[in-house]
């Protein structure tokens, strides 16, 4: 009965606050877009079913998965055990999921930690785990003061009070940033490690947004603090010498620290924190970067070679990133990118039913097997296979955030009273707009698979407020309607934005044709794409669990090796290779798109064997990726690709080879 009350009252509280929004106070830089509570956007279609895979697979079951750091020895909880970030990392996925699906019993989890994170504030404002224990192995149960692991908890009590206005967060974060405030000169933000001056944009993100909520001045000398200790990656990035040097900087700090320069913006106004991280995009594009958006990262950075390793907490990491970004800024830029990592890098690395995981994933990636691969940072050949421990356990803990967060930043309020489409999935907002209205609207589509995206008004009678849609980097024109009648329209650095009345049964239909295109990457390889996803070939797939004993049970029971018959050394000609001898075809979404059977689009390419380039050690032999000037191609062929996403094993980027000028003479 407890836990039913409990959820009816948090399902009472997130109603309540629905079209509770916060935009920036000044002196904070104005933002034009913010987000929305937990509960005002709800997935729908193939992204409703992401959201309950992932509540029936690991993000729901795995205090029972992984009961040694997630049960309830857990010191977030009041125990001895683990006390670091991996309990609040699986929190950070597992409370906005919860209230999304409206899950009486994940809230009843969820709300378990909560409770135990409120409940350990001192009266210092101290929070969290306090007291170091003896080394044990697989957990973490020392630095307990350590400020990285509870910047992970302050993500978790903002979400926590978006989705229910408990006014206990307010006074927990009040306290905890006042005891912040009063101890970081003598315990800077690398005190214990260095993780949170890495991370700081995490915990001054969530100080600026108790300030929009609060308007206390004094929070904004506590970000000047945090900021003062954080690495600064405005001046690495503005440099760009991390992107050109091997093994410069920790991937999934990387991918943490991409959102720093512009959340101190909001209160520098300098123009240097404005452009940095768009001046790292481009430096990184032409030398760390793999076609899914992400980096070469495992763990350490390195140069994009097809064969590296990507962590999968770099992906949630940077879309989280991403997310922040567009939210400050507003630039549609951030939103394509946000796609590019979301419908590529994050399914293809979570097994389908949300069970089992990779930590490394490969953009050419011919075998998920148990063996040693060029990583800078290996663990004993486990990287690639889908299993749970295996790799390293902060992924496990932290993937979840991933899918739900996405969900959460498909629509945003904007500062005029209206709404913004700026990512696109199916879904259906409910939100308060201009006038006090509260306003539904349904998006129908199958994007990222087909270029037509349906938003049609369900309430209420009428209401005037606008109305925002982005349109993709990727399209080159677009076509609007309204109410089945072209409608004319124009985008303004990305976004068309229409102020009307809007009345019941309304329907706005955006069209965004999706040509194939070519990328150029790592030595002159090529990637096929359209729309918003990388292309890759399609292997079949054989999955075999291979159980764990003796000492590799440190990595879990076991794991999933998946391995194919399926030829994949095929390179693309460069000289005859266009979009018009590629054959795309789409049918509709039904049911779960991303696997071989589900994929709804495939693009039929020609190309020619490369007969020398050959497997080693599990992975794509090392080859030139482009000839200037050579004959090592075989016979012509043909070749189906599917989107990247969909596939577990796969060639995504091609070698690109020339016909040699002689040979043309003949």
């Amino acid at each position: 009965m407890a836990s039913k009350r409990l959820f009816t009252f948090a399902l009472v509280l997130c109603c309540a606050v629905a079209s509770a929004q916060v935009f920036n106070r000044a002196p904070l830089a104005p933002n034009r877009f913010t987000g929305l509570p937990i509960g005002a956007i709800k997935a729908d279609g193939w992204l409703q079913e992401q959201l309950l895979r992932q509540a029936s697979g690991l993000t729901g079951q795995l205090d029972q998965v992984y009961p040694q750091v997630m049960g309830p020895d857990n010191a977030w909880l009041g125990g001895e055990g683990d006390a670091w970030e991996r309990g609040p990392y699986w929190l950070d996925g597992l409370l906005p999921l919860a209230y999304m699906l409206k899950d009486e019993a994940l809230i009843a989890k969820a709300q378990a930690w909560v409770e135990a994170i409120l409940a350990s504030l001192q009266p210092d404002g101290y929070m969290g785990p306090a007291v170091d224990h003896p080394f044990v192995y697989g957990l973490q149960r020392g630095q307990t003061h350590d400020w990285w692991p509870k910047m992970v908890a302050l993500k978790i009590m903002r979400q926590y009070y978006d989705a229910t206005a408990d006014a206990r967060v307010l006074h927990f974060l009040k306290s905890y940033f006042r005891y912040q405030f009063e101890n970081l000169d003598n315990a800077p933000l690398d005190h214990w490690t260095d993780w949170g001056r890495w991370r700081g944009a995490d915990n001054l993100d969530v100080v600026y947004w108790l300030y929009n909520t609060t308007g206390e001045a004094w929070l904004l000398e506590l970000g000047e603090k945090i900021h003062s200790q954080t690495v600064d990656w405005t001046a690495l990035f503005m440099d760009g010498g991390i992107f050109r040097e091997q093994g410069s900087v920790h991937c999934v700090n990387l991918a943490q620290g991409f959102k720093a320069p512009l959340v101190w913006w909001q209160y520098s106004h300098s123009s240097c924190d404005f452009e940095a991280a768009s001046a790292a995009a481009a430096v990184l594009s032409n030398t760390v970067g793999i076609p899914n958006g992400l980096w070469a990262g495992d763990e350490m950075l390195h140069f994009g070679s097809p064969v590296r390793g990507s962590e999968l907490c770099t992906a949630v990491e940077m879309m989280f990133s991403l997310e922040t970004m567009l939210r400050i800024n507003g630039e549609t830029c951030w939103a394509d990118w946000l796609e590019r990592v979301a419908y590529n890098a994050l399914p293809a690395q979570i097994k389908d039913d949300f069970t089992a995981k990779q930590y490394y994933q490969q953009t050419n990636q011919i075998a998920c097997t148990r063996d040693w691969r060029p990583f800078s940072t290996p663990h004993d050949g486990t990287d690639v296979l889908f299993g749970t421990l295996n790799g390293y356990p902060c992924c496990l803990s932290n993937m979840h955030q991933g899918w739900p967060k996405f969900v959460q930043n498909l629509w945003y309020a904007s500062a005029d009273g209206g709404l913004a489409a700026l990512v696109y999935a199916p879904s259906t907002v409910t939100a308060r707009v201009a006038g006090g209205a509260t306003v539904t609207i349904r998006e129908t589509t199958d994007y990222p698979f087909d270029s037509a995206v349906t938003f049609t008004v369900e309430s209420p009678g009428k209401a005037s407020f606008p109305l925002y849609v982005r349109v993709p980097g990727w399209c080159s024109e677009f076509m609007l309607l309204l109410n089945g009648k072209p409608l004319q329209a124009v985008a303004h650095d990305g976004i068309i934005g229409l102020n009307r009345v809007w009345k019941k049964g309304d329907v706005l239909r955006l069209i965004m044709p999706m040509d194939v295109r070519v990328e150029e990457g790592f030595d002159k390889a090529w990637s096929i794409l359209r729309g918003p996803l990388v292309y890759a070939l399609r292997m079949e797939e054989n999955w075999n669990w291979v159980p764990f004993s003796g000492a590799d049970k440190r990595f879990g029971s076991g794991a999933w090796e998946v391995t194919s018959a399926t030829p994949w050394n095929y390179c693309i000609m460069r000289d005859s290779f266009s979009a018009d001898s590629c054959t795309v075809s789409v049918k509709p979404v039904e049911g779960y798109p991303w696997n071989l059977s589900g994929a709804p689009v495939s693009i039929t390419i020609p190309v020619r064997e490369l007969p020398y380039w050959k497997e080693y050690n599990g992975s794509c032999g090392e080859i030139p990726y482009w000839t200037e000037d050579g004959n090592d191609t075989g016979p012509s062929a043909t070749v189906e690709l599917i989107p990247y996403g969909c596939t577990t094993l796969r060639i995504a980027s091609f070698p690109t080879r020339i016909v040699p000028w002689d040979l043309n003479l003949y």
